[in-house]
């Protein structure tokens, strides 16, 4: 008599943005050429705009910290960074890059008041159901004179259509990441920010184009080597896709 075939299990389908995709990605978050390949780029343009601390251990706060992308990026600089996250799992791996770790919602996160010299807040407000709340947050921590930066997707129909309907085709972004109903209007976030304290001022940014396409060509083909660069984020005339933002909190 013949064994039974063993039954596969499907992969679950989850719905869009839903927060235990970062769980089934959890192998990605450090492979170069992983799923989250671009968060790796963007961590970097951010890392750029954050200066030295002018202070033995200021406060770096990273919101919707993932597995601790930042922190290579941050090294020398002199910042105690801690990170808040909902995923356990990407949590675990940015404790072992030297973060100090906060499992927690961005929108409700268990600091005191005007305690950071810094808040990053990369790829997280196009991911909260209420990206208010999450700004709201992100200035009650900023100390006065402190930075705030961020990058996120605008509320535009191009964003749609390039990060959706065409990024998550490509290697460079798991289907399902984003729901383009939660993406930030950016003329409505620097509103948002002047209410809490904070002139932000916004640029667009992009991946750059050759060594984007490279980069999927070796994806494409399967070429194991390491990459030799990673394509750098660059500015753009328009934040009608994806745009940084920089400001410092008033008083």
């Amino acid at each position: 008599m013949r064994d039974a075939a063993p039954v596969s299990t499907p992969p679950r389908v989850l719905p869009p943005n839903d927060p235990r995709q970062y769980d089934d990605l959890a192998g990605e978050w450090w492979r170069p050429d992983g799923a989250f390949a671009m968060l790796h780029w963007l961590a970097r343009a951010r890392a750029a705009m954050v200066p030295p601390a002018s202070e033995r251990d200021a406060l770096l706060v990273d919101l919707g910290c993932g597995a601790g992308l930042l922190a290579p990026h941050l090294a020398g600089k002199g910042y105690r960074h801690i990170g808040v996250d909902l995923t356990r799992s990407a949590l675990d791996q940015a404790a072992a890059h030297g973060v100090t770790v906060i499992q927690g919602d961005a929108t409700a996160v268990p600091l005191a008041d005007g305690c950071a010299a810094v808040v990053s807040a990369g790829e997280l407000l196009e991911h909260v159901p209420n990206w208010r709340r999450a700004v709201a947050e992100a200035c009650r921590l900023l100390r006065p004179g402190g930075l705030l930066v961020l990058d996120t997707l605008n509320d535009t129909l191009l964003a749609r259509l390039v990060a959706v309907e065409l990024g998550e085709r490509l290697p460079t972004v798991p289907r399902g990441i984003h729901d383009p109903r939660l993406f930030v209007d950016a003329r409505a976030l620097v509103a948002e920010c002047a209410r809490h304290g904070v002139a932000l001022r916004l640029r667009g940014v992009r991946p750059e184009l050759g060594g984007t396409v490279a980069w999927l060509w070796r994806r494409w083909r399967g070429d194991g080597r390491p990459t030799r660069r990673e394509p750098r984020i660059v500015p753009t005339r328009s934040t009608a896709v994806l745009y940084q933002g920089r400001g410092h909190r008033s008083g």
